[in-house]
């Protein structure tokens, strides 16, 4: 295989979805609803009732039955609290009800009690024009019994788990976590707590991807550091491969001599990319371990965050059976003008002030402090050049998160 040319953003994806696609998971659990946030439906949610049950009131106020407002003014005949189940409503009567209650049997109009006058006797004077079915909401409004309400597939968020509360569902059947095993590479890497060695770093890298994991639904095996060397980079690489769904790992994949994970991958003919035009992030390698898949992204923390977030997450996300796996993102106004066209896509950390993208003063790869100051990415084309105004692309971090 020829490493020669850069692969363009848009084919490297395709290949890691294809990949995805091929490596769904099968395996599915039950679990609670606590339990359930940022997971995926293993299978469709179909509503167990029609919502709301039954029509209820949309105001405070009182429900009626039009045919009566001739003889207005009219006694109140009950009152009509949520929680409680009325009675047929009086002929010639009216119900004082509160919102949510139900309507009673043969009213069909509430009106807000803003427009009503109740008089010293305690009957009430309808003061506007009323007309059939207003301030009620109807049964089944919301979704009937045996609609599908969430299809499978579907990554679950506080709002996807409050649908399945109304419907009385105390549990979901989910997709298993994916279980990734995450490893850092780099004689220089120490963890965080322990005293530095001259010339070694702290490894924010571990922190940063093991939380984003967890948020994406995936299991996480730690790994730890991997010193740079050949042989014990393969031989760890193939113990991980028992356990794992994917290896992930961090640093390694350039072309330096002591870049042992993308030699090793390379060496044994199992890389299926190598070499984006991205920047940063240039040497992200993908491969095989055995049946495993290994994902390399690039060391430096920026280069790390950006490749996990356009090219790692979706992966994840797809493999879980997510098929709209892309972030949102829309067009803001360049605060800056960009005039080094260069032939890699360029991701940078911008904040959003008035709308407007303006961006972080140090955009080198090895910066994470700016991701802290950024809302999100800005994309600088391949061979463009920009002046401030001109419309980009703006990813935010919430999205990728």
């Amino acid at each position: 295989m020829s490493w020669a040319a850069l692969m363009p953003v848009e084919d490297a994806l395709e290949q890691l979805l294809a990949m995805a696609n091929e490596q769904c998971l099968a395996d599915s659990e039950i679990l609670a609803l606590d339990d359930a946030c940022g997971r995926v439906l293993a299978s469709d949610l179909v509503a167990t009732l029609d919502l709301p049950p039954w029509p209820n009131s949309a105001m405070d106020g009182y429900a009626l039955n039009l045919a009566d407002l001739h003889r207005q003014p009219l006694a109140v005949s009950q009152r009509v609290y949520a929680g409680l189940a009325p009675d047929a409503l009086l002929p010639g009567s009216c119900a004082r009800i509160f919102t949510g209650a139900p309507v009673p049997p043969g009213a069909n109009c509430v009106e807000m009690q803003e427009n009503v006058e109740v008089l010293e006797d305690g009957r009430v004077r309808f003061l506007q024009p009323l007309k059939i079915g207003q301030n009620i909401r109807a049964q089944g409004q919301e979704n009937r019994a045996g609609d599908i309400l969430l299809r499978v597939g579907k990554r679950l968020g506080p709002f996807e788990l409050a649908v399945a509360a109304g419907q009385g569902l105390a549990q979901l059947h989910v997709v298993r976590r994916p279980r990734v095993a995450l490893l850092s590479t780099g004689d220089e890497l120490v963890e965080p707590g322990l005293p530095l060695r001259p010339g070694s770093i702290y490894n924010s890298n571990r922190v940063l991807l093991a939380h984003w994991l967890r948020e994406l639904g995936c299991e996480v095996i730690d790994a730890g550091i991997l010193p740079d060397r050949p042989a014990q980079t393969r031989l760890k690489l193939e113990q991980l491969q028992v356990s794992a769904d994917l290896i992930l790992t961090t640093g390694g994949v350039s072309a330096g001599d002591a870049d042992c994970l993308g030699q090793v991958l390379r060496d044994n003919g199992k890389a299926l990319l190598w070499k984006l035009a991205i920047k940063p992030g240039k040497p992200l390698t993908v491969g095989h371990i055995g049946a495993v898949p290994v994902i390399g992204l690039p060391g430096n923390p920026t280069a790390a965050l950006v490749t996990f977030g356009l090219l790692a997450r979706p992966y994840l996300l797809r493999i879980q059976g997510v098929e709209d796996v892309m972030p949102l993102s829309f067009t803001v106004k360049a605060g800056f003008a960009w005039t080094k066209s260069a032939s890699r896509r360029e991701y940078l950390r911008a904040r959003l002030e008035t709308g407007v993208a303006v961006l972080y003063p140090n955009q080198s790869s090895g910066v994470l402090l700016g991701a802290t100051w950024a809302d999100g990415l800005v994309e600088i084309t391949e061979n463009s050049t920009h002046q401030v105004g001109d419309p980009l692309r703006f990813i935010p971090f919430n999205e990728l998160f």
